[in-house]
């Protein structure tokens, strides 16, 4: 494994941290790591992002392992791939791609895989030419300009319509999602965030009592998993595991698993599980955030952002919990700490999680007396559709409805001149 972070950097004070991260990543993919070097850099360079010198240094160390694969933690041009692999005479893979190997042999459903095989393509493509350095382009000028093309220029064009046809699949996906929510029954959504490794599938699993995968690896699960969940008090709320982010996620990748990432952007509100026994839980928390922003979910001004609750998760590993919770309930102030695991402390949180959501549930779903003149039989239906309706009464020609309506029907319902009345 090679570190080659820039002086001076976040990345300089953390790099064995890093590495450590990227050795879990070799190690999920099926590698065994050998050793480790780095070299902090004023700025890469073009051709090999390391220096000369540390790259006749780096062969002599890949000579003495007998190691076959060189993992750069830095993402990698095509030109630095290819003229490392020239001079370390060894496979060289950077972050990204040892990600993506990671998402193709984890991918279980036919949407994930499509979501996988994309990212791949939209990696490759510009990497082409380091599978075809035996090919020779055919030679420019005037008699020799036309039909010819290379292979490299061929599987050029195949994949660029792979990729085409692969993001209209995937927008076809999404329009089916979006065709089962309307289908759902009307209950308040949400989402499960956080890096990878976490403990999101298992916060699932313990509120849900459901069968769902837990194992302690990096992206253990891809698929978007969907549970109904009871929180108490004749409430019930949807919750959806998601994808986990990392640092450094190729770009790509999340453009990729946006159609997945939807049920995030749909949901009432997101769950940001945090590793609360992880050293680097704060940097880990920021990727999540920088993802979320990035994604039209997060950030100050975002017209979409979310209410947040924050999820502290696998407090069975802390010296001190209760100290821990203390301490970041400065900057979390409804911070909830919880672990999977079925101790007394456990079952608190988890408690304490479920009254929480019951509480939002309640906040998004008021229990409102709505009045509508009984000629007004459209509106009725409507309130029957999107709401949970749980009397009806007419008087003097006006139909009461008494039911549980989202906040934000009730503001359409308003504007309309509608008169409506919340229970407290």
């Amino acid at each position: 494994m090679v570190g080659a972070p820039r002086k001076g950097s976040a990345d300089a004070a953390q790099m064995d941290e890093h590495l450590d991260e990227l050795e879990r990543l070799a190690d999920t993919a099926g590698a065994e790591v050998v050793g480790r070097t780095y070299q902090r850099l004023e700025a890469p360079t073009p051709n090999l992002y390391l220096g000369q010198g540390k790259v006749e240094e780096l062969k002599g160390i890949l000579e003495e392992a007998r190691s076959t694969l060189v993992l750069f933690d830095e993402p990698l041009s095509p030109v630095q791939g290819t003229n490392l692999e020239k001079a370390l005479a060894v496979r060289v893979m950077d972050r990204s791609e040892v990600i993506l190997d990671i998402f193709a042999t984890r991918a279980r459903s036919a949407e994930a895989k499509m979501q996988v095989e994309l990212a791949q393509l939209e990696y490759l493509l510009p990497r082409l030419t380091r599978m075809w350095t035996h090919l020779s382009r055919i030679r420019g000028g005037i008699g020799l300009r036309g039909p010819g093309e290379t292979q490299l220029e061929t599987d050029r064009r195949r994949i660029r319509r792979k990729i085409s046809v692969l993001r209209k699949r995937l927008e076809d996906v999404a329009d089916h999602r979006a065709n089962q929510r309307q289908g759902r029954r009307d209950l308040p959504s949400a989402a499960l965030v956080g890096y990878t490794n976490a403990g999101k599938s298992s916060i699932l699993r313990t509120l849900s009592g459901g069968d769902i995968f837990v194992e302690d690896r990096l992206f253990a699960t891809l698929d978007t998993i969907t549970r109904e969940v009871d929180v108490g008090g004749g409430y019930r709320f949807r919750l959806a595991d998601t994808v986990g982010f990392i640092r450094k996620l190729p770009h790509h990748l999340v453009a990729s698993f946006r159609a997945t990432l939807e049920e995030a952007r749909q949901a009432d509100l997101l769950l940001h599980v945090i590793d609360a026994s992880h050293p680097a839980w704060e940097a880990q928390a920021h990727v999540v955030e920088e993802v979320l922003e990035e994604l039209g979910l997060y950030g100050a001004g975002t017209p979409e952002r979310k209410p947040v609750i924050y999820v502290f998760n696998k407090a069975d590993l802390l010296p001190e919990p209760e100290a821990f919770l203390t301490q970041v309930s400065e900057h979390y102030p409804h911070a909830i700490l919880t672990t999977a695991h079925g101790n007394r402390a456990a079952t608190q949180g988890v408690d304490r999680l479920r009254t929480v959501l019951r509480t939002a549930a309640q906040a998004l779903r008021p229990v409102a007396r709505i009045q509508v003149p009984v000629t007004d039989g459209k509106l009725i239906a409507a309130l029957h559709r999107d709401s949970e309706v749980m009397s009806q009464v007419q008087l003097d020609g006006m139909v009461e409805v008494t039911a549980r309506v989202e906040a934000k029907l009730l503001g359409q319902l308003r504007r309309r001149g509608i008169l409506v009345v919340i229970d407290l």
